[in-house]
């Protein structure tokens, strides 16, 4: 059921990063239009931010550790599997590692190196199909964006308390839905349906750690499919590289159905070894470079 945690984790997070905007620029109290120039400022500067985490992971590599566990309540996951994230222009692709982040097998390892390289160089192409495929990620990237705008008046932010994380004090608000919100789609509805608390690195205007949960199923995809309440998704996110914020840790448990079948999702994925390898047409040298040592030093990489 990816599809649908896909959907509804997106717009669970969609929420809660304009949540750290809004709660960096009102201080606690909902959002209302102000005059204050600094205000506005700080609001603008704040929302960028944010998009700037979201597109750099289009230019970052990352190590993903994935723990799959039947409930949210069991100790130990029973599956593990590790991924060298990969972003690919039109795509991502995810090389599988063992357990220690390595790859298992060499020749195997070298041939997705190989696959990926040929997704590279299509992708760094200007044909009619690469456009197309460019114009479906800007679609995509642009509805991300109206629905964080959106939730400019779905919230209500309350201050809670300022907590150390680590060398940082990070300030905790609770969201709430807002009562007198109109939705304005079918997605946007679905802030009525979720609640939680956010920490704001306010010094930044960084959004430091989400917890959300939903309070009322969801239905995606007309009734094809829905999310049941108590349903929670949960993310940490640290400062990679001065001024880029990116998660390091998230949580999804998610229970349903699926037309007439129940599902269930709960994951934590682990994020780590960021490394910038940019656009395809800087990140595919990358990949030959890597590809080429491979072969002067053998199978192994």
């Amino acid at each position: 059921m990816r599809t649908s945690k896909r959907r509804v984790s997106g717009t669970l997070f969609g929420c809660c990063l304009l949540a750290a905007s809004l709660l960096a620029q009102q201080d606690g109290v909902a959002p209302a239009p102000t005059d204050d120039p600094e205000k506005h400022h700080l609001l603008d500067w704040t929302i960028e931010n944010q998009k700037k985490s979201d597109a750099a992971l289009d230019l970052y590599e990352r190590i993903e550790r994935v723990e799959s566990r039947k409930t949210a309540r069991d100790p130990q996951p029973a599956e593990v599997r590790v991924f060298r994230v990969v972003p690919a222009g039109t795509g991502v692709d995810r090389i599988l590692l063992g357990p220690e982040a390595k790859p298992v097998n060499g020749a195997a390892y070298r041939a997705e190196l190989q696959k990926l390289t040929k997704a590279l160089e299509w992708a760094s192409q200007q044909g009619r199909p690469q456009r197309e495929a460019y114009e479906k990620i800007a679609k995509k990237r642009k509805e991300r964006t109206e629905l964080i705008e959106a939730t400019h008046t779905a919230f209500l932010y309350t201050w809670l308390a300022d907590e150390p994380r680590g060398d940082r004090i990070l300030s905790k608000f609770r969201m709430e839905p807002n009562p007198a919100y109109k939705p304005t789609s079918r997605v946007t509805s679905i802030f009525a349906k979720v609640r939680g608390y956010v920490w704001i690195d306010k010094p930044t205007g960084q959004l430091a750690r989400v917890d959300a949960e939903i309070t009322d199923d969801i239905s995606i995809g007309g009734f094809l499919a829905k999310v049941y309440k108590g349903s929670h998704f949960m993310q940490e996110r640290y400062e990679v590289e001065p001024g880029l914020w990116l998660p390091s840790f998230s949580q999804y448990d998610f229970d349903g159905r699926k037309f007439f079948l129940g599902f269930s999702v709960h994951e934590r994925t682990f994020y780590g070894n960021y490394r910038r390898i940019g656009p395809p047409k800087e990140a595919l040298p990358i990949i030959r470079a890597e590809l080429d040592k491979m072969t002067s030093v053998g199978a192994d990489p």
